[in-house]
């Protein structure tokens, strides 16, 4: 039965394709059908008496007139041709038609062509405006009572309306009915149209937030560890000539820290990477840094010059994972940022603050703040620090300190989402 349905739905869709492309096939396919139905049997039995022998007069007690061949011939292109524009002007159709079926029944004449008035209202009713329909039924209803009044010698009137009405009810409650479910079906495509393009924009969304994040961490990683790299690497170059054994040790510290980025670089893009044969395979993760990670993230930058006293203050152990990690990359950029411009032998005092509604990570140094000072522009290691902040409802402000040196306070709020903790 499944196959059976499956091959309807396509043969269907391939019409309706069909029909989009060539409309006019479709009509003239209707109007032939109508003519071979019901208009061809008219003709064949034309000349001779209704429904058969000529007894039928008296045993029924009424005869329709006996029209003209050409008679028949305009009535019946006058019923039915304006089925060929039934889509395009329904309310137009239907009109003519039950104006031919008037002047019809009003010249005592029956012919089975009459079958065009009710697919005329079933297509009003499909394709016509609603606020028309009203009209067009008190049309049909008029005409179905003069068809009854025509026909009560023989049938009863209220007999005949009702099987005419119910009829009439009938082809318009099927008109309806697919055009209720045609707007239903419309309907639900455009829903699937708007909700693939939301999809759409989410994915695109998604990949932008992050595109934004792995930039982020990669400007964290790459930004932070070329400082150590480049102010050891001047550093061993200057005691080459003075001090052998600390050249020595400048180039140690220079492969160690290349190591931790490439380890940290390697995490990062871990997630991103797939397998050649479009099998996505789960990256090498280790943990993500945390608070207890800025003292060994202090003694590289130590390495690289800085003099550095860092504290910490309230319980930090129980803070998340996530504001873990935005406050060592606070941290890291800060310091960052501090041994580009300022260079070594500054000072540097370090102060995370962990208390009930916020945390707050306060960095000084003593080094220039001159006009010089590159550290005043809105630079991505800023623009980055305010990012994360704002992902915990925080704030990043940097400037000149008062008593000279260079400030960075950021402050993170502690209360969950909705207030409650």
């Amino acid at each position: 039965m499944g196959p059976l349905v499956a091959r309807f739905a396509r043969a269907g869709q391939r019409l309706r394709q069909a029909d989009r492309a060539r409309p006019w096939v479709l009509d003239t396919a209707v109007v032939v059908l109508v003519l071979l139905m019901f208009c061809l049997p008219d003709l064949l039995h034309h000349g001779g008496a209704v429904d058969g022998d000529g007894d039928d007069r008296h045993r029924f007690r009424f005869a329709f007139t006996q029209l003209p061949l050409a008679a028949v011939l305009a009535l019946q292109a006058g019923l039915v041709l304006p089925l060929l524009w039934r889509r395009r002007r329904p309310l137009a159709a239907f009109g003519a038609i039950a104006a031919v079926f008037v002047l019809q029944w009003s010249l005592d004449a029956v012919l089975r062509a009459d079958v065009a008035l009710f697919v005329a209202l079933y297509s009003l009713a499909l394709h016509g405006q609603l606020r028309r329909l009203p009209w067009a039924c008190a049309v049909m209803a008029a005409g179905m009572v003069l068809v009854a009044v025509r026909v009560s010698p023989a049938v009863s009137v209220w007999d005949a309306l009702f099987f005419l009405l119910s009829t009439a009810t009938a082809a318009l409650a099927v008109g309806l009915m697919v055009r209720t479910r045609r707007a239903q079906l419309a309907g639900l495509r455009e829903r699937a149209a708007r909700l693939e393009t939301e999809r759409d924009q989410r994915i695109r969304l998604a990949t932008a937030t992050e595109r934004a994040r792995v930039a982020r961490e990669m400007h964290d990683i790459v930004g932070h560890n070329l400082s150590v790299i480049i102010t050891l690497a001047d550093a061993g170059a200057y005691a080459t000539d003075t001090a052998p054994e600390r050249g020595k040790e400048a180039l140690q510290l220079i492969g160690d820290t290349g190591r931790t980025a490439l380890g940290e670089l390697r995490r990062v893009l871990g997630v991103l990477r797939e397998a050649s044969d479009g099998v996505r395979r789960a990256p090498e993760l280790s943990p993500q840094p945390g608070l207890a990670d800025i003292e060994t993230l202090c003694d590289g930058v130590r390495t690289a010059g800085l003099e550095i006293v860092y504290r910490t203050v309230g319980e930090v152990d129980a803070l998340d994972r996530g504001m873990q990690l935005t406050v060592y990359r606070i941290v890291q950029e800060a310091l960052t940022n501090t041994l580009k411009h300022a260079g070594a032998g500054t000072q540097v005092n370090l102060t995370v603050v962990v208390g009930d509604e916020r945390l707050v990570i306060r960095i000084r140094d003593n080094g220039p703040a001159g006009p010089a000072g590159p550290r005043n522009e809105e630079g991505h290691g800023l623009v980055g620090m305010r990012e994360r902040a704002a992902l915990y409802g925080g704030t990043v402000s940097a400037g000149p300190a008062a008593d000279g040196g260079w400030a960075v306070q950021a402050v993170l709020d502690l209360t969950p989402q909705g207030g409650a903790r």
